[in-house]
């Protein structure tokens, strides 16, 4: 048992990334914590479903504008000093936030066009971080096992971080929870500081920033698994994803709860997914993650399906549990395979598609969820959506003979030894290394 839990945790052994996601962790919290506040504030000045897809739309659109032109930057600048530039705009997103709040002077554009501010911050910060991770841990061995230990912390985060925000905006308001937020960007500043990692760019100078876009888009698109993989996630993101901006909704109309009731939602969301992240953690290979991401995404969607009928708290909060397991299962070993199949010199570009295909598409589908909600209601809304995940599933189950025929060859192209291909439909777990 011990040596198992210590195989689950190998890449730790690595300074620079037990420094990094410890600092992550803590900043993660703030985030989140974030997010259920920004959400509860919205839905109690407004009561409107269309302005919270709206606000959560401004937040993460920006994503998609910018991400390209990030990860093209990530190719050819230093990744480090862009997440710290990142991480510096998106704490100051928050301070101005916390003010705005605590003198009362907080108006619905307000939150609108901070949440865009926080979107380009966020555009610019996720394609960099990705492509650093890399950088972080000595050797490709380690690399998939640092990958979902980096989502156990995003999932740990969003655990304890809305939890916490229910209890908080029901004692004492949103004001504080904004302030700890932009207090716990110190955590990550400060391991960003600590790092030996200092790595120069490593792109070519001469190519325009718009040459080097195209050259990442031909690339992944001249990829069977990395296309069939983004359009996956595209899909799943515009139509699965939507169900986080109608969460108020459940927590207040259909559940007859609070903002204690949305921490609970949201909390329980997240142990599902920190569930998932440590199950592919203690996984040894890359095998069985084509079949795994067909069965997650058909799992996630049948607990969209069930939450969306679902009127007990409790009932709601594990189904969601079960949504995030599956949720995080597929998007954490769809970075993987990205991550392990591309090239050293295209990881920013890749990494920029997944942000903007999993993260920058979604606002698009919230936009669009809050508005079929207040037309249809917010159950049939998500209820639908989950059974498009499940049609999704089934595509994508066909998709994984070709997956694995085309598996090792990529891998090898990318510089990478693989044990076994994508679409095996058994994973290795545990052992005793590489």
């Amino acid at each position: 048992m011990l040596d198992r839990i210590r195989f689950s945790f190998r890449a730790l052994r690595h300074p620079d990334l037990r420094m990094f996601l410890l600092g992550q962790g803590i900043s993660l919290v703030g985030t989140w914590m974030q997010q259920v506040a920004m959400s509860w504030l919205v839905y109690r000045l407004t009561g409107s479903t269309v302005l919270l897809g709206v606000v959560v739309c401004c937040n993460q659109l920006p994503i998609f504008l910018v991400a390209g032109v990030s990860g093209a930057l990530a190719d050819r600048w230093s990744r480090h000093r862009m997440v710290v530039f990142a991480q510096l705009l998106a704490m100051l997103q928050a301070v101005v936030l916390a003010a705005l709040v605590l003198t009362g002077q907080v108006r619905v554009w307000h939150l609108v066009a901070l949440s865009v501010w926080l979107g380009l911050a966020t555009g610019f910060d996720i394609p960099a971080r990705q492509a650093l991770l890399v950088r972080l841990v000595r050797g490709q061995e380690d690399l998939p096992n640092a990958i979902a230990l980096n989502s156990s912390i995003f999932n740990g985060a969003r655990l304890v971080g809305p939890a916490l925000a229910g209890i908080l905006i029901g004692l004492v308001g949103e004001g504080p929870v904004f302030v700890l937020n932009a207090l716990s960007y110190l955590a990550v500043l400060g391991a960003l500081a600590t790092m030996e990692t200092r790595e120069p760019g490593a792109g070519s100078a001469g190519a325009s920033v718009l040459t080097t876009i195209g050259e990442g888009l031909r690339y992944a698109l001249s990829s069977h698994s990395i296309r069939t993989i983004l359009f996956l996630l595209v899909l799943v993101s515009m139509v699965g994803l939507p169900y986080t901006a109608l969460l108020p909704v459940f927590a207040r109309d259909i559940l007859g709860g609070g903002a204690t009731t949305l921490g609970l939602l949201s909390s329980g969301a997240g142990l599902g997914a920190l569930a998932g992240a440590l199950s592919l953690a203690s996984r040894g290979s890359v095998r069985g993650l084509g079949a795994l991401i067909a069965r997650c995404t058909a799992l996630f969607g049948a607990a969209l399906m069930a939450f969306a009928w679902s009127r007990d708290t409790w009932l709601s909060t594990a189904l969601l549990a079960l949504a995030g397991f599956g949720l995080i299962s597929t998007t954490a070993s769809m970075n993987t395979i990205l991550q392990t199949t591309v090239g050293e010199e295209m990881r920013g570009r890749v990494m920029s598609l997944y942000a903007m295909a999993f993260i920058g598409l979604s606002p698009l589908g919230a936009l669009l969820g809050g508005a079929l909600a207040a037309r249809i209601g917010a159950p049939l809304t998500v209820g639908a959506g989950g059974a498009v995940c499940l049609l999704l599933s089934v595509w994508f189950s066909r998709q994984l003979p070709r997956l694995q025929e085309v598996a090792e060859p990529e891998l090898r192209a990318g510089g990478h030894r693989p044990r076994a291909g994508y679409g095996a439909t058994d994973g290795h777990r545990g052992g005793s290394g590489h």
